[in-house]
């Protein structure tokens, strides 16, 4: 993998992060057309690296807004905290049950079975983007319902003021974790799309919903860090075995490599979508990942 492919990898990585419409699944896409195989723990280790530098992003241009909502005072911070740790309880139980059940019913007998050997597999990507699609279309014309009906608009100035405080409820919290543990062992079911609506659709506020899905994730990223470099290892360790060591340092540095790139693609992505996140209207996301699934389809059918 030459640092020109990593670059692009970085920036289709960075753009992606802030929009509901799975950068995992672009980024695979990406990667299949450059002739790299996804599913490898060299790429696997890539993708959560580049998923970490946009993470770092993410820290630095919403710190401010996170500041004012959770770390206000003490108790602010208790109650977001026994949020986030729930949630977060949440979807490593409900992601390790998932994980469990698809590699022993679809890799039954095998004698390796990873769940990470489907992330290259356009033709499950694209019923994952099509059901994030579909989950973020009814959520935002719900959204749009509810706030036509109390006579406020999605650019309301004052709305969008008294919604910069405060946090999701416990049961909000519950179905947000819960959510992302679905998408967690499937690439093209967006993280953050699915997590966002389903706050929505559980009545928090779009904007909270959003800051609390970008807070799930800081928590979540450092624990699949760990598992994807854990993964490289062993594999580095069976493929040395076998007489065909992998390149462990070269993998390293260009996943590191990758997260630099991707944090900076990640903070002009930020700076250049913000304004029009906010006043954009959220099922627009949904319309597009339907159409980014016919296009994954597409692709399969023809080969990659």
């Amino acid at each position: 993998m030459s640092i020109l492919q990593v670059i692009l990898l970085a920036i289709v990585q960075g753009l992606a992060e802030l929009l509901p419409v799975s950068s995992s699944a672009h980024v695979v896409v990406a990667e299949k057309l450059m002739g790299l195989d996804p599913s490898s723990p060299q790429m696997t280790l890539l993708l959560v690296m580049l998923h970490t530098g946009t993470m770092f992003a993410v820290i630095v241009y919403f710190w401010r807004t996170w500041k004012e909502a959770y770390f206000s005072s003490a108790e602010a911070f208790k109650r977001f905290a026994v949020l986030v740790l729930w949630a977060t309880l949440l979807t490593g139980v409900l992601g390790e049950a998932i994980k469990k059940i698809i590699e022993k019913t679809l890799f039954k007998g095998a004698e390796k079975a990873e769940i990470e050997s489907l992330f290259g597999r356009l033709d499950l990507i694209a019923p994952a983007l099509a059901a994030a699609g579909v989950l973020i279309l009814v959520a935002g014309i719900i959204e749009l319902r509810r706030r036509r009906l109390i006579g406020l608009t999605i650019s309301d100035r004052s709305f969008q003021k008294a919604l910069s405080s405060g946090t999701v409820t416990f049961r909000q919290s519950t179905i947000m974790g819960l959510v992302q543990g679905l998408a967690l062992p499937f690439r093209g079911f967006s993280r953050s799309g699915s997590t966002i609506s389903a706050g929505m659709l559980a009545e928090a506020p779009r904007e909270r919903a959003e800051r609390f899905s970008f807070a799930m994730a800081v928590v979540l990223t450092p624990a699949v860090v760990g598992l994807e470099a854990l993964r490289l290892v062993k594999a580095s360790h069976a493929a040395t075995l076998a007489g065909k060591p992998i390149d462990l340092h070269g993998s390293v540095v260009s996943s590191l490599l990758g997260m630099l790139f991707s944090f900076f693609a990640g903070l002009i992505a930020l700076k250049w979508l913000s304004n029009w996140l906010e006043s954009g209207r959220w099922y627009l996301f949904g319309i597009y990942c339907l159409l980014a699934s016919a296009v994954v389809f597409y692709l399969h059918t023809r080969g990659y």
